[in-house]
């Protein structure tokens, strides 16, 4: 972006050397043609009376002092109206780039908006989007507008409904005019609509939406207008179905996440709750370390899916530990080919690592866990040696006699303590102990 703003600086200046250039150049002519004239008249200077020569020299310097003026004011002009030219290409240039960044949609539609009545000075605008046969009104600025947001008109309707149909650009002084022009639009609206500039939002698979732009502030839309709109919608259209994209992505991801933490509560009773229940813990330490909101929604994930591997696994069948262990790997290798989960697959491989090395599978140590899987593992210690329904105490397999009847708050505190530096993070376990409470535990 920075290249592109440098680029177009230097393109001005250059133009600016050329017209300095040229007015050098008219001087110069001005000055010789002066010059010839003086010398035509000092020849002929006994032929012409006193009045004539008073008379010609002043219409000559009348004529170069006028053609001097005619020439700076246009050039200055010219170079008003390509600096002008050249700032709202920058900001619409900026504009695009703060654009692409956004990944939440409301956000998105918001800056557009904002950005495309800054850009051509509009009085009020909207941004509609196809769904089935109508176009729902998005997002809507301006006086009259607010009340537009939510409410939709038929695809085929008024001067939006053509382009979008026709996927072509529409720019009018006088909208009433105009045979396409929909009253009803206008009623809607609440406020009278005069010029109109409207531009398709469009992406390779068609268009997806429609940019209108109502009563411009300073007299009616440009082509200047229409062109620099046009591009700015072509960038739109990419970010808005990028971003229904990602979002439809996000939604996906968030039930099949359900799903599967469903699944895994159904495959084994004894461990219903146990992801959400980690979850809350994880994510209470997380708060503390001041970990970002995207490594945050990471741990989250990993939480509600780090015992995954165990729905590949029938515990009925389990007679060994070294089967129980499985399930970390098995949980790796079913998230790693799944694109939204690959980020968590490692985090899940090594929950059951152990601080000093002697953990499961690969027997990191110490910094090399990742922190959330360290993180997930004091969390899950605590969940199994507190929940009513756990079956297992810190990783090991127990037999009915060394099952907990009753949540023991206390005794769970003074094991994570008892096993700091071996089994767990020392620093992570004095996170825990000095945040979580009894009321946490009953929430959970």
């Amino acid at each position: 972006m920075t290249g592109i703003t440098e680029d177009k600086k230097s393109v001005v200046e250059a133009v600016k050397r050329q017209i300095n250039i040229l007015n050098g150049i008219v001087l110069l002519i001005v000055y010789a043609l002066l010059f010839l004239i003086v010398r035509f008249l000092y020849l002929f200077l006994d032929y012409i009376s006193t009045p004539s020569l008073v008379t010609i020299l002043t219409i000559v310097a009348g004529l170069v002092v006028m053609g001097m003026y005619v020439a700076n004011s246009a050039s200055k002009k010219a170079v008003d109206t390509i600096e002008k030219y050249t700032g709202r290409l920058n900001t619409l240039l900026t504009t695009t780039k703060d654009i692409r960044e956004i990944v939440y949609g409301d956000l998105l539609l918001e800056n557009i908006m904002e950005s495309a009545v800054n850009i051509t000075g509009a009085d009020a605008g909207s941004i509609m989007l196809i769904e089935k046969d109508r176009l729902v009104f998005k997002i809507a600025k301006g006086s009259g507008n607010a009340n537009l947001t939510g409410l939709s008109i038929p695809k085929s309707a008024g001067i939006a409904g053509w382009a979008a149909e026709n996927g072509s650009n529409v720019r009018i002084e006088d909208a009433k005019n105009d045979s396409r022009f929909d009253p009803q639009v206008d009623t809607m609206t609440g406020s009278e609509i005069k010029s109109l500039l409207c531009v398709p939002l469009k992406v390779k698979a068609g268009t997806i939406g429609i940019l209108e732009l109502i009563n411009k502030q300073n007299g009616v839309f440009t082509q200047e207008d229409e062109e620099l709109l046009s591009y700015f919608a072509d960038q739109a259209a990419i970010s808005i179905a990028r971003t229904q994209f990602m979002e439809d992505q996000r939604n996906y991801e968030i039930h099949l996440t359900d799903i599967l933490v469903v699944a895994m509560d159904r495959h084994i009773n004894e461990k219903v709750g146990h992801s959400k229940r980690v979850a809350k813990y994880s994510l209470m330490m997380a708060d503390e370390l001041n970990m970002p909101e995207d490594e945050k929604r990471k741990l989250y994930k990993a939480c509600l899916l780090h015992d995954i591997g165990f729905l590949k696994i029938k515990l009925k069948d389990v007679t060994s530990k070294e089967q129980y262990k499985t399930h970390s790997q098995l949980g790796y290798e079913m998230l790693r080919l799944i694109n939204f989960y690959a980020d968590i697959a490692p985090l899940v491989l090594h929950h059951h690592e152990r601080y000093e090395g002697n953990g499961y599978p690969d027997e990191l140590i110490g910094d090399a866990i990742p922190i959330e899987s360290r993180i997930i593992a004091i969390a899950e210690a605590f969940d199994a040696m507190t929940s009513r329904d756990s079956y297992k105490y810190v990783g090991k397999m127990l037999d009915k006699a060394e099952h907990y009847s009753t949540a023991d708050f206390h005794h769970a505190i003074e094991e994570l303590k008892k096993n700091a530096g071996t089994q767990f993070d020392p620093n992570l376990v004095d996170i825990f102990v000095n945040n979580i409470n009894e009321s946490l535990l009953e929430e959970a």
